[in-house]
Parts: structure tokens; sequence; C-alpha cells
């Protein structure tokens, strides 16, 4: 063998050595292979990593949750994309889906109208979360909105950019004589079972999922709180994905797949999974 030709075949090996040790070195990123199709378009798809049961990373670094397993059949569906999934936090999604960073973000999001102005809401919802007013245990009987007005309780303050704000808002509109006390906070989120516990309220809006990891999971802040406080459910919201403005012919594909998803009842499976609970089939409830 000649000196140039066994440099060559060193070259690349070393060349072939260093791709596959580069592999799984980012745990944040998961790409989903589209076998000998090349030309496939990749996609980034952001998730927020700390919203379980929704979306975040199993002990092994992998991305997981219902938000993120429904995307990965939409990914299948879709032999042109490629997905790669890529963990991160709530504002970055939200800054890197709208920059053009991430192609589109998944963070149990809700419908509203600013987050119109910012990215591209698909006709198709991608899940169900459900909502629910967290109380002590000797308010248990407040079960919904109405009754949480009549009895003319305070509310842990909402950020007006917070979906949640919205929901509250709008039912005070469609019950003028009824409303429930809704005061804007200076920060996005409180700590809303905290904020029960001392008494500085007698309730908060949560998801479900946050609750539950929270207070119900033995490795939860509050778990020594799980006699005290109860998670009671007044509705069952729309979320949806985000998609960057610049990708409207990404979104119509995804309502094609996402259509077809619930035609088999892939999005019920999934919620009895990550939800222990099948959403869908309260979707009569769901205005939203």
């Amino acid at each position: 063998m000649n000196k140039k030709k066994f440099i060559g075949i060193l070259a690349a090996v070393v060349t072939s050595l260093s791709l596959l040790a580069g592999c799984g070195l980012d745990e944040d990123a998961s790409t989903e292979s589209k076998g000998n199709n090349s030309d496939a378009i990749k996609i980034k798809v952001a998730y927020d990593q700390s919203t379980k049961p929704m979306s975040w990373k199993d002990e092994n670094g992998k991305a997981t949750g219902y938000d993120v397993e429904i995307m990965r059949l939409v990914d299948e569906l879709l032999p042109d994309y490629e997905f790669e999934f890529v963990g991160t936090s709530s504002d970055d999604l939200l800054i890197g889906v709208q920059q053009g960073k991430y192609q589109v973000g998944v963070k149990n999001a809700f419908w509203t109208q600013e987050r119109t102005e910012k990215f591209i809401f698909p006709k198709e919802f991608l899940g169900l979360s459900s909502a629910g007013l967290v109380l002590k245990k000797e308010n248990a009987n407040i079960k919904s909105l109405a009754d949480f007005a009549s009895a003319k309780y305070s509310l842990a303050p909402i950020a007006a950019n917070n979906a949640q704000y919205t929901i509250i808002d709008e039912y005070n509109k469609k019950n003028p004589n009824n409303q429930v006390k809704l005061k804007a906070g200076d920060a996005f989120t409180v700590d809303v079972v905290q904020w029960v516990n001392e008494g500085r309220v007698d309730g908060g809006v949560m998801i479900e999922g946050a609750f539950n990891k929270q207070v119900l999971d033995k490795e939860g802040p509050y778990y020594n709180l799980k006699d005290d406080v109860v998670y009671n459910e007044f509705a069952v919201i729309k979320t949806w994905p985000l998609f960057n403005k610049e990708q409207q012919k990404f979104a119509d594909a995804y309502d094609k797949a996402i259509k077809q998803l619930k035609e088999e009842k892939k999005t019920n499976e999934l919620t009895k999974k990550f939800y222990d609970k099948d959403l869908f089939e309260v979707l009569e409830r769901v205005e939203r």
C-alpha cells in the first residue's frame, strides 16, 4: 500500500470515529431518523424540559411527555420532515420560536390573542390540559369558578400575560354578576400552593400536572401538604404547538398529521399514559 493511500484511509477512519464520538453528546436533542431521505427538512422542536407530564427529560436525558411523544408520532407521518427535540426553558422556547431558532415549540401552551401576533397557531390543537383551583381542604366544596365567585373568595394574582389570566377574565366577562376577584400579578407565576397554605389567599389557579408534581409526588416540595390542600378541576383547555411565523407550510402538514392521529385515537392513548385519564372524553366541555 502506498503512502498516499494509507494516509487517505487513516483520515477516513479518524473522521468516522469523530462523528461517532460526537453522537449523543447533546442529551437535550434527539433526532428521529428518516432512513435514506437525505432531503428531509430539518425541524427543531423546542420543548419545555421542566413541565412533567407534558414535557420533560427522563433519567436517561431523553425527551418525553405527552407533548413530545405526540409530536414524535406527527414526525412519523411526515416523511418530508425530520424532527430534532431540543430541551430548553419556557422563556427561551418562546423567544427562540419567535426568532426562528426553533421552528416549533411545545410547552402546554394555551391560546391567547397576544400569542397569535407572535406565532402561528395551527387549525388543530395538540392536546388538552386540566386547569383547577387549589384550595384548603376545608373549602373542597368549591367546585367551579362560579362557586368561588359566589363565596367572594380571594384569588392568587396571575400575570396579565399568563394564559390562566385570560381564562378567568373570559369567565368574568360572561358572568358580570358573579365575577372572580381577578388581580394582575407582577410575576408570571406565584407559588400558589404556598400562598393558599399560608392563608394569603383563599385559592389559586393551577395546572393539574404542576399540582401533582408539587403536592402528590413523594419527591414534590409540598408533599407534606397533600392532606391539607386539594385540586378541583374547573376546565379542560386545549393546548397548542407554537410555530414560527415563517412555517405556515409546516403548520399545514402538522394539521393533516395530528388530525389523523386524533381519528386513530392515538391522542386518547397518550393522555391515558401521561395523565392517567382520557382528557379527550370530556372534549365536549372544552370551549377554547
